[in-house]
Formats: C-alpha cells, structure tokens, sequence
C-alpha cells in the first residue's frame, strides 16, 4: 500500500485549482492582517474549539508520474489530539488517531499500518486541529491575500518547517477571514508532490462518540508496523513490508 497517496501529511499540498464549493465568501474582507495576527487568530480559533467536524475532499499530485488521485469523506476532530477520517472514496478506508496511536486502514487491500502519533509526519501539520501543537513552533509563516492565491474572501498561510523535513517542505492554510477557519489545507514535500484537502460543511463544538477514534483490526487484516516503514511520508513504495502480521 502506497501510504503516501492518500494521507500524505496535510494530510495537504499546493496550489491545484480551487473547488468554488469551498472558497471562502467573496465579500470585501479589509486590510490584509499582520501575518503575526493572522496566525494568532487561527490558532486561537482552534484552541477554543473541543470539537471539529466538516466533509472533505482530498486531491493527490504524484509529481514523478504526473498523477492525480481524488477522494472524498468525513473528518472528525477532538481534542486532546483525536481524530477520524472515513473515507467514501476510496470506499470504507479509514484514519483513526487516539492521541497516541495512528491507524491508517486501507480496505481494499485490506491492510491496517499501525503507528506511534509522535513517529507520523501528520503531528506538525496536524495538530493545532485537534488542540495540540502551536503553529509558531513549527513553521515560519508569509501571508498572501486570498484574491491572489483564487481564494477571495480570506487569506493564504504559507509555512515552512522550522526543523527540515521531507515530507512537508511547504504547507498552506487558506482562511476564512470572517472566522478564521482554515478552509482547505494543502502540502508540498520535498519531492514536490501536493497533497490538497478542503473543507465543506464545517461545524465546531459538535458532540462526537468516543469510539470514533477507536480502532480495531477485523479478522483477515494484515496490520503493519509503521515505525518500520522507509521512506518519506512513511511509505515504502509499495508492498507490504517483511513484519506484516495478521490477527
């Protein structure tokens, strides 16, 4: 299973064309924030949130092969540091996270990777979702206004890793300027693949079942350790490796 070519960490990449379903609300937002402003509202919007649910639609670049994987599904935010996405599209496949153990679940292949959170490429990108993390540790930030970037109404956050890693040279967080909700977010890794989430429908507060972030491999699923997988993103390239295991 290519990991890499569906949750790429934010799980995100760049600057494919925009879904007009998701923009932001073109209406006259001022003057362009203070990028220290802009971040600080973002952040402080996700600290106050317990809860963040919203659909989503995810579109893949595979830069090498010039390839462009799209998919769609359901995320669910909690603090502190849960989260799910159920994908319709590839159909039944699963992300699930506790806060301290990631499950990637492909059901086609019917293969589970288990992985340490602290050990994934998604906490950086990640977790100021679900209320960990501060974006100021982990990224240097410019600002763009929205018209530029085809997003009016808001603004686009561009970020760079402030400790070097391959897979997440650039991240960008288009944000509703009238609330400060990133509305899609998106990823460049060093190989320049671009990996581009939005978010519809988002609610914020919503009650969530615990057990949505609970995950258990079913009988016949291959579940691989994911601290032993090579490769940026924590793909091999594909085929399952050596310490596949089956319940």
């Amino acid at each position: 299973m290519r990991l890499s070519t569906w949750i790429s960490p934010f799980v995100f990449a760049a600057l494919l064309s925009v879904a007009p379903a998701s923009r932001a609300q073109a209406a006259p937002t001022g003057p362009l924030p203070s990028v220290t402003q802009a971040v600080s509202n973002v952040q402080k919007f996700y600290d106050q949130s317990q809860t963040f649910k919203a659909d989503f639609s995810q579109e893949y670049l595979a830069k090498a092969y010039n390839q462009t994987k799209q998919s769609t599904g359901h995320v669910t935010f909690a603090k502190p540091g849960k989260m799910e996405w159920v994908y319709d599209t590839p159909k039944d496949n699963r992300i699930v996270s506790d806060g301290t153990t990631l499950w990637v679940y492909d059901a086609t292949n019917k293969q589970a990777i288990k992985q340490n959170v602290k050990q994934s490429a998604l906490p950086s990108v990640l977790s100021f979702l679900s209320g960990q993390g501060n974006l100021n540790n982990d990224f240097n930030f410019q600002i763009f206004p929205g018209e530029q970037m085809g997003f009016p109404g808001g603004y686009v956050l561009v970020g760079t890793p402030k400790t070097p890693n391959p897979s997440v040279a650039k991240v960008l967080f288009y944000v509703d300027a009238a609330t400060s909700q990133v509305r899609r977010g998106m990823v460049i890794d060093a190989q320049g693949n671009r990996n581009r989430f939005d978010f519809k429908n988002p609610q914020v507060n919503m009650p969530v079942a615990q057990t949505q972030f609970v995950y258990s491999p079913g009988p016949g699923v291959t579940v691989i350790n994911g601290s032993n997988i090579a490769g940026p993103q924590g793909s091999n390239g594909g085929g399952a490796p050596a310490n596949a295991v089956k319940p």
